[in-house]
C-alpha cells in the first residue's frame, strides 16, 4: 500500500479582517487601518467586545494628518480591549500663563489660529514585535516600546521601554527583565517574527515554551 501523507496545514492569513470563526471581538488590525499615519505589521490583533475595528478611531486619539506623528506597530503583537495612544495633537501650548486652546473655538479667538502652529511633539510612536499590551493600558506621545515588552494593564508609558522588559504602574516603571541581557541581544538578532511563515509554522511549539538557544538555532540554520 502506499505511504499516506498529509497536507501540512497552512498559516492564519494575516490579511483576515476576523480570524476566529465563533466572534468577532478579535480581529487583525491591518486589514482595518486606512489612514496613513498609522502602519500595522502582519497578526497583530485587537481583542475587544466593542467595534474591535474601530480601533484606528476609538484607541488612537487626537492624531491629525497636519501634525506630522506617526503610529508604527509591528507584527505578532497582542492589543487587549482599551489599550490606547495618545498622539502628538492632544498637546497643548505651555509657554504662556493658560494651556487653553482659544482658538480652535473660533469667533474672535479664531484670529489667533497662529498661535497653535507649532505645538510640542515628541514624534513618532513606535511599538516594537511581539509586544503585548495589557487590558487599559495607555501609550503616551513618541515613546518607543521595544520588541517583547509585556505591558501590565493599565499601565502608562511615558518614556521609551527596553526590549524584552515587563513594566508597570502610572507611570510605567520596568519591574522584571524577561531575559538577560546577552539572551534579550541574541533573541533580537534571531528577529523569529521576521522568519517565513512556513518556518514560524513548524516551530510554534518552541517560540511557545522553548528556550532562546532553540530559537537561536532555526534562525541560524535560514
Amino acid at each position: 500500500m502506499p505511504s499516506s501523507s498529509h497536507t501540512p496545514l497552512p498559516a492564519p492569513n494575516p490579511d483576515t479582517a476576523y480570524p476566529l470563526s465563533h466572534t468577532k471581538r478579535v480581529v487583525f488590525l491591518k486589514p482595518h487601518i486606512t489612514r496613513p499615519n498609522i502602519s500595522v505589521g502582519d497578526f497583530t490583533y485587537y481583542d475587544s467586545p466593542t467595534d474591535p475595528e474601530h480601533f484606528q478611531d476609538d484607541n488612537v486619539l487626537y492624531h491629525y494628518e497636519a501634525q506630522g506623528d506617526r503610529l508604527i506597530i509591528g507584527k505578532f503583537c497582542a492589543l487587549a480591549h482599551g489599550a490606547t495612544f495618545i498622539m502628538n495633537g492632544a498637546n497643548h501650548r505651555m509657554d504662556g500663563p493658560s494651556t487653553y486652546p482659544f482658538p480652535i473655538f473660533g469667533e474672535a479667538w479664531g484670529a489667533h489660529m497662529d498661535l497653535l502652529s507649532d505645538l510640542p511633539s515628541r514624534g513618532d510612536t513606535n511599538v516594537g514585535n511581539d509586544v503585548w499590551l495589557g487590558r487599559d493600558a495607555l501609550v503616551m506621545p513618541g515613546v518607543t516600546i521595544g520588541d517583547g515588552v509585556i505591558v501590565a494593564s493599565r499601565a502608562v508609558i511615558t518614556t521609551d521601554v527596553p526590549p524584552y522588559a515587563v513594566v508597570a504602574g502610572n507611570p510605567a516603571r520596568v519591574v522584571q527583565e524577561r531575559f538577560n541581557g546577552e539572551d534579550v541581544q541574541r533573541l533580537l538578532k534571531a528577529a523569529w517574527w521576521d522568519w517565513p511563515v512556513e518556518t514560524i509554522n513548524k516551530h510554534v511549539r518552541a517560540l511557545i515554551c522553548g528556550d532562546v538557544e532553540t530559537i537561536v538555532h532555526v534562525s541560524k540554520s535560514l
